[in-house]
């Protein structure tokens, strides 16, 4: 008999490596597959139910809250280690430090973590972590891999992010006002940083600092470097935390953070001056594929809760379950088609990257950067409004996710940002598309002619206005 905890359909259960899409299951390896099933099975009976201890383990207070580490994290990572779900996110064609899954098979294991608030911890494969050991794992030297990138993938320690500033306008990495001056056999750091996600946590020991070590060279995207700092040094001041919809995220925190006279040894300064760009382009190419694979996981804990809602016998609005509400059901309907097409587009994405690299595949990346928070945001708010007050409330987890899939829009570049790419990317293929139409519109007409047949319609034509047709 399937425990309840991982039944998923009306037959049962259908196992996650039942339900990979056609279309990429070519791609999959058979452990891949094997892992994927691990994968759901450790967040859907351990992980989901392990969230409830984990948010009472962390205390009520700003205090606690900010210090506290829950034990049942560190149990939750003894048994994913057992299970073998450990460092799945750095992808095998680059790293050897990590699971050996591509890009593709990591996407499919991302969207269950996404179901959890432990899960991605649990394993290690929790955000901004990922992403810093990535840089590390390709970019660092020796001495910068044994000093942060082992306790890192050992998941003894975290790390935090500091690209964005408050006084600047962020989303154009090239604004960046943090300066990084040598001094000798140091480099000392002088400016702001907020959103620096990870920074409040009490094992945070290493941030990874965006700043300008060149800022009047004619190149803009050669004027910035990445150096690693330390978090005890002297001259650092965390101001404050910041809350997203007024959850604050803790114990990791997005941090509003200051740096004077900031010194750290020439040593952590990562690939070189004037790297910067280069080296953050190629940290947010995969995060934004797992963050957009961890939404399609949280739509689809969205989707389970609404179904869930509309099928509870005890809430009969106007004498019927809401069920049999003409209205819900076409919402199930139209959460169904997007997230599927969602998952697709991440899924095609993942696999480019795979193929080729992030970098060949930021049409299909910046596709899903818009796409998929917008049908997160969608299939929440539908989930929300059939659970009416308890949808907004801390009774059901929506409105933190909502909070959450909403932030998704800014993160890892706004979403204006890469619409604008993209936009301009495809007007390229504008002047093609026009002389193309032209000749065949030029043609057809040709072709008219040679059939005994007078064009008069503009469009065969190939002009604006015709001639009105005599009747």
């Amino acid at each position: 008999m399937v425990s309840p905890l991982l039944e998923n359909s009306h037959h049962g259960h259908l196992t996650a490596s039942q339900r990979i899409p056609t279309i990429a299951r070519p791609w999959v390896s058979e452990r891949a597959l094997k892992t994927l099933d691990l994968v759901e099975k450790f967040v859907e009976e351990e992980c989901i139910p392990a969230d409830a201890v984990y948010m009472r383990q962390i205390g009520t207070t700003t205090e606690e809250r900010f210090s506290a580490h829950p034990s049942i994290i560190e149990d939750l990572k003894k048994r994913a280690k057992e299970l073998g779900l450990w460092n799945m996110f750095l992808p095998k064609a680059h790293f050897k430090e990590g699971a050996g899954f591509s890009n593709l098979e990591y996407g499919l294991m991302a969207e269950y973590l996404g179901k959890s608030r432990t899960a991605s911890e649990a394993t290690n494969c929790a955000a901004p972590d990922t992403g810093n050991m990535e840089v590390i794992a390709k970019y660092g030297s020796e001495e910068q891999k044994r000093r942060w990138l082992d306790p890192l993938l050992d998941g003894k320690i975290r790390s935090a992010f500091l690209m964005t500033e408050p006084q600047v306008a962020s989303s154009d990495a090239t604004n960046i006002e943090m300066t990084i001056k040598r001094d000798g056999d140091h480099y000392v750091l002088n400016g702001s940083k907020w959103w620096s996600s990870g920074i409040g946590d009490p094992r945070c020991e290493v941030y990874i600092v965006l700043g300008k070590t060149d800022p009047n060279n004619a190149d803009k995207y050669k004027q910035q470097s990445v150096i690693l700092v330390p978090h005890n040094v002297p001259g650092i001041t965390i101001h404050r935390m910041l809350s997203v919809f007024g959850y604050d995220d803790a114990p990791h925190g997005h941090g509003h953070v200051s740096f004077n006279n900031v010194r750290v040894p020439a040593s952590n300064m990562v690939l070189g001056e004037g790297r910067g760009f280069e080296i953050i382009q190629g940290r947010l190419g995969p995060g934004r594929i797992h963050h957009a694979m961890r939404s399609i996981g949280a739509a689809e804990k969205a989707l389970e809760w609404f179904l869930a809602r509309i099928n509870d016998e005890r809430k009969k609005p106007f004498g019927q379950m809401l069920n049999q509400h003409g209205i819900m059901i076409e919402r199930v309907a139209r959460s169904r088609i997007e997230i599927d097409a969602a998952r697709l587009a991440v899924l095609d994405a993942a696999i480019k990257i795979d193929e080729i690299n992030a970098k060949g595949a930021l049409k299909e990346i910046a596709e899903v950067k818009v796409l998929v928070p917008e049908v997160l945001l969608k299939v929440i708010d539908r989930a929300i409004q059939a659970y009416g007050g308890a949808g907004v409330s801390q009774e059901t987890p929506l409105a933190s996710m909502y909070s959450n899939g909403r932030t998704m829009r800014i993160v890892d570049g706004p979403d204006e940002v890469h619409l604008l790419q993209l936009g301009k990317n495809e007007n390229k293929r504008g002047p093609a598309h026009k002389r193309r139409i032209e000749a065949q519109q030029k043609k057809g007409a040709q072709l008219c002619r040679q059939y005994g047949i007078e064009p008069k319609d503009p469009y065969y034509l190939g002009r604006k206005t015709a001639e009105p047709s005599k009747l």
